[in-house]
């Protein structure tokens, strides 16, 4: 048990950061997302696609979501 707790304790600087970019990309685009008048696609599928494929999920959100005006 106490190896298991080391092991987090030494992950945990690596660990952070990740939280925070992943936890700041959702919410920008969340924001970003109820702003859109349109967007390719559907609102409810680029919602559920940014809260539940983390990382990679608001990064397709910006680059594939909008369309060109």
């Amino acid at each position: 048990m106490e190896g298991s707790l080391d092991t987090i304790m030494r992950l945990l600087p690596l660990l952070i950061p990740l939280v925070l970019v992943q936890l700041g990309l959702m919410i920008f685009a969340l924001i970003d997302l109820l702003k859109q008048p349109t967007l390719r696609g559907s609102k409810w599928l680029w919602l559920l696609i940014v809260i539940f494929v983390n990382i990679i999920g608001p990064i397709l959100y910006f680059v594939l979501a909008k369309r060109d005006e």
